[in-house]
């Protein structure tokens, strides 16, 4: 492949891959906004582990029931997805099916520090640098840390 002219780079600096004019991501557009998440690649790897979960859930139903690797797999994929919080319960694999990027999405440390009502909002969360978080911790906890 040859390399690019000036002018032909200076073009392609203007062009956004990501986002077309004849998607319709308006519902991915809300979800970002909604859970603050500034890079949309974060959104599409979420969507796409959503889309990997709900296929293997789909794949362990096919199994016969009577089969007992179902219930080992079953079990191990239900006690996972409860373990990250994104089902409520593990008792059926229908839940798997429920997954979707926003369970990620709520799953991130700005969105629990506002639920748990440690930030006010998700905009000062965020601002507070970039992405990392910076959480008050314990008296005690830093006094442990100072004494080393």
């Amino acid at each position: 492949m040859r390399q690019l002219k000036f002018a032909e780079k200076k073009l392609l600096k203007k062009v956004d891959f990501i986002s077309w004019e004849v998607d319709n991501n308006l519902h991915e557009v809300k979800v970002l906004r909604r859970y603050g998440i500034q890079k949309r690649e974060d959104y599409t790897k979420y969507n796409k582990l959503s889309r990997e979960t709900r296929e293997l859930a789909r794949k362990i139903k096919e199994i016969d029931p009577k089969d007992p690797k179902r219930a080992i797999f079953s079990a191990a994929l239900l006690d996972k997805l409860y373990s990250l919080g994104l089902i409520p319960t593990k008792w059926n694999l229908d839940q798997c099916d429920e997954v979707n990027a926003s369970s990620f999405c709520r799953r991130r440390l700005p969105v629990i520090m506002v639920k748990l009502q440690m930030a006010q909002n998700l905009k000062t969360r965020r601002n507070r640098g970039s992405e990392v978080p910076h959480c008050s911790r314990s008296p005690s906890w830093r006094g442990d840390e100072l004494r080393r």
